[in-house]
């Protein structure tokens, strides 16, 4: 096993450079056998973390969920969802995982809540007007009688934004409009049923972060969880909490696909979420020891980006436009400059990541034509060359891990786990795949649980005999990481190579990125000390330095890089 060390110093910038793998929980270890991932399995699995290589876990939330969507519809944000464990469990995780120098973040889930948290219960129970519906954005809806909705915002999930709710204490059979007095008195009239906003499943209604109790109680769901050690926050949708005043439609051509001007769109990137994030940099600033905040922020342009990223606000933000690249060295080497360039700009230390748990896996999406990494639709018509897919993936970690700045792993990329996506029907539980009519199967193809052992379902993922939540393909039997342990040339060999590498050589330290003269097609640089990353996109055989010191290589041999390879080495002075 590698030796690790104690988390840095307190006042570190360990961010910087981090290599941070994400655990979905109910995919990444299953401790009791009830087929859902938990606490207890991901206790069990932290050896193998540290052994892999990595400095910190984000952990999907797991907080009490009804899962409607895979945790992010959340009823409580200050404890744990009993099918994970307890809080005990949680403290005993954190206390685990600093002791093998591994750091712990949560999700932070502050667009929305679930449509069971009390907040929500309480406002629909609650008339118009009343502080409980204040916590949330509630509308009148529009034509006779507010029979449609506030405005043409669409669901991310399919269909519009909106739901009608009835007034409480009110008779249903009512027409709308008229309000049934009580005792017999003259009916009245009286405003229409209300309808909340929900930009995502209906069962995550949006909080109104306009109500100064809302920021209150977030406050203090951070103090709650820094006060019992963990790292830091992924804040979910970062940029998404503040809405435009008046609630304006969106123009009609964005809706049929054109692309809005930077900070026109009325629920996204608004200037008031920075306000939000400085007071939570505050907050975390207070601690003193090295938390962080890291916003999953969906803006395409480099500099708004990074103005997440000024001193005062996030730490760090995932680079979406690097994981949605398509495999081209001149696409390649202008989204890097871009993005060194404009995080530069901020002082803020570049990310490079290259799946989730809401994008395809990149085995998959790299072999592939280039659609996006969002592209669900696309999914069961693109044709799929698996073996291409996996050459690329192992060399496109080599680059994302050789680039200075912090890097993000999605569980199971280690092991070069492809996209399931020939699922049943019948297992499906993304909301997206009922919101679309049933035609976009979603996101659980990318979130079948891990394979660790043995050669029969469920690989290790629970005890012997359970049943995983998704169902598991026969032939990850011969991807389980105690298979991949076994071949010194497997991704895992790979991945573990890569990543002590990157924490042994002096070069990876430093911020700096040299570019060299390469052929087309082909991508060279060098980071300090000597060391060289070489990655060739073309069709040609690109040709190596002799005398060079190799370090590490997507192939198995590397005295020149065939299509679709990267190496790194050393060059000696002279």
């Amino acid at each position: 096993m590698i030796e690790r060390l104690q988390p840095d110093a307190p006042t570190s910038d360990w961010w910087r450079r981090a290599v941070v793998y994400q655990v979905y929980i109910r995919s990444f270890a299953d401790g009791n056998g009830d087929g859902i991932g938990d606490i207890a399995g991901i206790r069990q699995r932290l050896p193998y973390l540290a052994d892999l290589g990595i400095d910190a876990i984000w952990i999907t939330p797991w907080y009490p969920s009804p899962m409607a969507d895979g945790g992010y519809d959340v009823a409580d944000y200050r404890n744990i969802e009993p099918l994970f464990g307890t809080l005990d469990d949680a403290d005993g995780l954190v206390a685990d995982a600093h002791r093998l120098g591994i750091r712990v973040l949560i999700d932070l889930v502050p667009n929305h809540t679930s449509s069971q948290h009390p907040w929500f219960k309480e406002a629909v129970g609650s008339p118009r007007g009343s502080a409980a519906r204040a916590r949330y954005i509630f509308a009148d809806g529009r034509g006779p009688g507010g029979e449609e909705p506030p405005n043409n915002w669409p669901s991310l999930f399919g269909g519009p934004a909106w739901i009608r709710v009835p007034e409480p204490d009110m008779d249903p059979a009512a027409p709308p409009g008229i309000e049934i007095e009580a005792r017999g008195a003259t009916p009245s009239v009286r405003p229409a049923d209300q309808w909340y906003l929900h930009v995502f499943a209906p069962e995550q209604p949006d909080l109104n972060w306009d109500n100064p109790e809302v920021r209150a109680d977030f406050e203090r769901t951070i103090r709650f969880w820094l006060d019992r050690g963990v790292d830091g926050f992924r804040i979910d949708v970062a940029h998404a909490m503040v809405k435009a005043e008046g609630l304006p439609d969106l123009p009609v051509a964005h809706l049929s696909g054109d692309r809005l001007a930077s900070g026109q769109h009325p629920h996204w990137d608004l200037p008031g979420v920075h306000d939000i994030h400085r007071a939570w940099r505050r907050i975390t600033d207070s601690y003193g020891d090295g938390r962080i905040l890291i916003g999953e922020i969906g803006v395409v342009d480099q500099q708004r980006l990074t103005d997440y990223l000024r001193p005062d606000e996030l730490h760090a933000a995932f680079n979406f436009p690097f994981m949605d690249t398509p495999w081209d060295a001149t696409e390649l080497r202008t989204i890097i400059e871009d993005t060194l360039v404009a995080h530069q700009r901020v002082g803020a230390a570049a990310t490079w990541v290259l799946s989730n748990h809401d994008s395809t896996r990149q085995v998959t999406r790299l072999g592939r034509p280039h659609s996006g990494f969002r592209n669900r639709e696309l999914d069961d018509i693109l044709p799929t060359d698996r073996e291409l897919g996996a050459r690329r993936a192992r060399a496109a970690i080599l680059l994302a891990l050789a680039l200075p700045g912090a890097a993000y792993l999605y569980q199971g990329e280690e092991l070069g786990l492809w996209e399931v996506d020939d699922l049943p029907e019948s297992v499906l539980q993304d909301p997206i795949w009922e919101r679309s009519g049933r035609t976009i199967r979603g996101r659980d193809g990318c979130r079948v649980p891990l394979p660790w052992e043995g050669d029969e379902v469920p690989f290790g993922f629970g005890p012997p005999g359970s049943k995983p939540w998704l169902p598991q393909p026969a032939a990850w039997g011969a991807m389980t990481s105690a298979a991949e342990s076994l071949d010194d040339h497997s991704m895992l060999a790979l991945y573990r190579t890569a990543l002590r590498l990157r924490h042994e050589v002096r070069g990876f330290q430093t911020e700096l990125l040299d570019w060299l003269p390469s052929p087309p097609g082909t991508l060279l640089f060098r980071r300090g000390d000597g060391i060289h990353c070489a990655v060739n996109v073309s069709a040609d055989t690109m040709a190596l330095p002799s005398g060079r010191e190799r370090l590490v290589a997507s192939i198995t041999h590397a005295d020149a890089l065939p299509r679709d390879a990267a190496a790194w080495y050393r060059v000696r002075p002279g």
